[in-house]
């Protein structure tokens, strides 16, 4: 690290403590060359999430948004912010640690599906009925009828 006073390439870490509730941490330094004092500031450098859309254009992940669809299934029914957050941290997770920064829209779609199916039916119905864009109630009961064959086996 160089000294900002006499451009010394070399200092030495005399206090060190986490900052922002651990996201980034704070470091006191001595300069080796003229013993002055600095402060320094070490974050974690994250690459950006891309999600490609059903359009192809491309956006910067959103938890925000993945939170918001699956609360709007979860609406009224017996599934606890607890549960919610748990999924969505899941699929934030899965998502960042694979290889790819960019990621299509219908996986995180799928692993919302897969999740609320196995919480509660009634969410992942109504979350796959916007997801997959039902147009009628065919469509609709053709998942309800995969969903019981499910649930049979």
């Amino acid at each position: 690290m160089r000294c900002p006073f006499c451009n010394h390439s070399e200092s030495k870490v005399i206090d060190s403590r986490p900052t922002d509730e651990g996201e980034r941490i704070r470091r006191r330094r001595e300069c080796l060359g003229c013993g002055k004092r600095f402060t320094t500031y070490e974050i974690i450098e994250t690459v950006p999430l891309i999600v490609v859309k059903k359009d192809k254009s491309r956006e910067v992940f959103d938890r925000c948004k993945l939170r918001d669809g699956i609360l709007r299934a979860c609406e009224k029914r017996p599934v606890s912010i607890t549960t919610i957050e748990r999924i969505v941290d899941d699929i934030e997770s899965r998502l960042q640690n694979s290889l790819d920064r960019e990621v299509a829209s219908t996986l995180i779609g799928e692993y919302a599906m897969d999740a609320l199916k196995d919480t509660d039916e009634v969410s992942y119905v109504r979350f796959a009925s916007v997801y997959r864009e039902f147009k009628d109630i065919t469509t609709f009961m053709d998942e309800l009828q995969k969903l019981l064959s499910l649930n049979k086996q």
